[in-house]
């Protein structure tokens, strides 16, 4: 093949690659790409051992242009900006679980490893655990809660106030004061008294008057598995202390407004404390109910109502979001009380006046019958016909005359004066 033509399609070859690179990491990328060609052309023209390979005509040239390559490589990979995944690895307690130096002592490596593990208890972390799926609608809840009995988890919701999230600006662990206080004054710090109370068969550091725990079995509440304890640099990360409500959660919803002193016992209440499985709470994060819950949901009824009995505690709020979260897992077990003897103030369900009912209409009295028609009187019976007198003669001649009016024969041909008596002369 002619030298231009290798020349050409090498050199397409490399620039495909540096492209590739810078489109994924960057200037980074680039050089890695760029260094990892050099490399590979460098070496090709070494080993062809004939001149004008690609565009270099000697094995000295050849083994400089990989040379050069390898530190371009180098370069680049020095450069190469973390990943989320490799920054989440240089946070987690794993990094901290490093061969002590010969002038660190075990036991300050131990001390080390669990500073940094409670750093990252408590640090923000990619929440990648879904809710539960068929959440209630915000009038479902709002029903559902109302109904509940006064004194559980789901009636005290009522006593948690629902808005937005605040923002996160301004937010750092220390404002919730130093990591793992003796807060109770009992002469142990906050983390080996929760490991102390969560685990079975514990073993303490002696001289420490059972404070420090050396060894238990945690039930996990979480994952519903059995999980053992050592405390040592690699292995004491296996159970964490989690803050059922998240430091970064109560900032945003309200710790903000708290005094240093309120926020510290926040963050050392045993009510909010809870070991369980230390990659799970990692993967937990600063998620509330709405993004995450334990994945053995025979705990979750207990777990939210600890989240509500915290937050009523602290008169943090909470979104619509997570409400319904909650009032979800609540409406399967609606008897689910508050834990630690919480009381919430449930506000009194106004009840309704109910209208007075209509008075009753009386129905309308019956219309009188109809009065008979009176009977109607036989007639009288007709007057017998009287005598009729043609003229006065006649009435004379009868012995009727004079005739008056209403006697038998009267009549006006008889009365020619009309004065009520005829045939009168």
């Amino acid at each position: 093949m002619h030298p231009h033509v290798v020349l050409g399609v090498v050199g397409g070859i490399v620039l495909l690659l540096v492209v590739a690179g810078v489109a994924t990491d960057g200037l980074a990328g680039g050089l890695l790409m760029l260094g990892l060609a050099a490399v590979l052309v460098g070496l090709g023209a070494s080993l062809a051992g004939h001149a004008h390979w690609a565009f270099i005509s000697s094995r000295r040239i050849g083994g400089t242009v990989a040379a050069a390559g390898l530190a371009a490589v180098m370069l680049g990979g020095a450069i190469t900006t973390p990943t989320p995944e490799t920054a989440a690895a240089a946070d987690a307690p794993a990094s901290a679980s490093a061969t002590p130096t010969e002038t660190t002592s075990a036991e300050e490596a131990v001390a080390e490893a669990e500073e940094a593990l409670a750093e990252a208890e408590t640090a923000e972390k990619v929440v990648t655990a879904g809710s539960t799926a068929g959440l209630l609608d915000d009038t479902t809840t709002q029903a559902a809660v109302e109904g509940a009995g006064r004194t559980t988890a789901l009636a005290a919701l009522a006593a948690v106030e629902v808005k937005g999230r605040a923002p996160r600006t301004g937010y750092d662990r220390d404002n919730f004061g130093s990591r793992w206080v003796d807060v109770d004054r009992n002469g142990c710090d906050t983390r080996n008294d929760i490991l102390a109370r969560d685990l079975a068969d514990e073993t303490f550091r002696a001289g420490t008057r059972n404070c420090v725990v050396l060894t238990g079995n945690l039930a996990d509440p979480y994952s519903g598995k059995a999980i053992a304890f050592t405390r040592g640099q690699s292995t004491s990360d296996d159970v964490q202390i989690d803050h059922v409500v998240a430091l970064s959660d109560a900032w945003q919803k309200g710790a903000q407004g708290l005094d240093a002193t309120r926020r510290t016992a926040f963050a050392n209440d045993p009510l909010n404390l809870l070991a369980v499985d230390g990659p799970l709470n990692m993967q937990k994060g600063d998620g509330d109910a709405a993004t995450w819950l334990p994945p053995n949901r025979s705990y979750r009824c207990a777990y939210v109502a600890r989240q509500v009995a915290v937050k009523v505690t602290y008169q943090l709020w909470m979104t619509q979001a997570e409400k319904n979260a909650i009032a979800t897992v609540l409406s399967a077990c609606p008897d689910e009380p508050l834990p630690g003897g919480v009381v919430a103030q449930v506000p009194e369900q106004v009840q309704p006046i109910p209208a007075p009912a209509p008075a009753p209409v009386p129905d309308p009295a019956p219309e009188p019958p109809a009065p008979a028609p009176a009977p109607v009187p036989p007639p009288a019976p007709a007057p017998e016909p009287g005598p009729y007198y043609a003229n006065c003669a006649a009435a004379k001649a009868a012995g009727a005359a004079p005739v008056r009016v209403g006697q038998p024969g009267y009549g006006t041909h008889l009365d020619r004066d009309r004065d009520g008596v005829g045939c009168e002369s």
